[in-house]
């Protein structure tokens, strides 16, 4: 059954290819928020690495832009950029979902360790705060009170005067803004919900092209297990 589901896969990814009325361009462009260790302003992080995977080895070279994740977004809406990296799934408008997800978003609450352990359950029992631009209020459907900000630098103040009960974030971003206080034994991470992150491409003929050759290759790496060293030189879950 195995081998037949992996048939499957390839075939239809050959046959979106062959049905694309675009040739597949040598380079891709994908815009991401910098968010640490994932797609580093460097170019490196697990995110980079395994978007290289997929496209590098079809001869399609990745190049990378970190801007604000508003802006990415709004890079691939206008078709300036090929895709906007790191959105949930139907999130944005006017940008195209391939089939398969590329990692999944661990997401944790940040607060002070004297505080009672939120759940998805009770999440909307509290005040929360995460990155303006982010909608969680969409995929955490008991959230009822919520403020965005501007920068993460702030966060561990807010909490600790009051201003917030939780602070809402991928564990990657939330272990970074642990990292900056003095004491990190005063707060605490809980685990909320796992959400699937994609690669919003753009909705033109060549981000068409390209999203056709990224359900192929990818849907090939997650069969072979080749993407398993990534997550493992990342030190990061597996998520397939």
């Amino acid at each position: 059954m195995a081998a037949c589901r992996w048939l499957l896969i390839v075939l239809c990814s050959f046959v979106s290819l062959a049905q694309a009325d675009t040739p597949v361009p040598g380079k891709i462009v994908l815009a991401s928020e910098e968010w640490n260790d994932y797609t580093n302003k460097d170019g490196s992080g697990l995110a980079w690495d395994l978007l290289r995977r997929v496209f590098e080895p079809a001869g399609i070279t990745l190049e990378t832009r970190s801007v604000p994740y508003t802006r990415s977004v709004g890079l691939a809406q206008r078709g300036e950029a090929d895709g906007c990296v790191g959105t949930y799934r139907d999130e944005v408008s006017a940008v195209l979902y391939p089939r398969w997800n590329f990692d999944a978003d661990h997401v944790y609450a940040l607060g002070l360790a004297t505080s009672p352990t939120p759940t998805l359950a009770t999440l909307g029992n509290y005040r929360l705060a995460w990155v303006r631009g982010y909608k969680y209020e969409e995929y955490l459907p008991t959230v009822r009170r919520f403020n965005q900000i501007e920068r993460r630098s702030g966060i561990l103040p807010m909490l600790q005067h009051g201003r917030a009960d939780f602070y809402i974030d991928a564990l990657t971003e939330a272990k970074y803004v642990l990292s900056q206080a003095q004491d990190p034994a005063l707060f605490k991470l809980t685990h909320i919900a796992e959400l699937p992150l994609y690669v919003g491409f753009a909705d033109t003929a060549r981000g068409r092209a390209l999203m056709a050759m990224y359900d192929q290759r990818l849907g090939i790496l997650v069969q072979t297990g080749e993407l398993k060293a990534i997550f493992e030189r990342w030190k990061q879950p597996y998520p397939f």
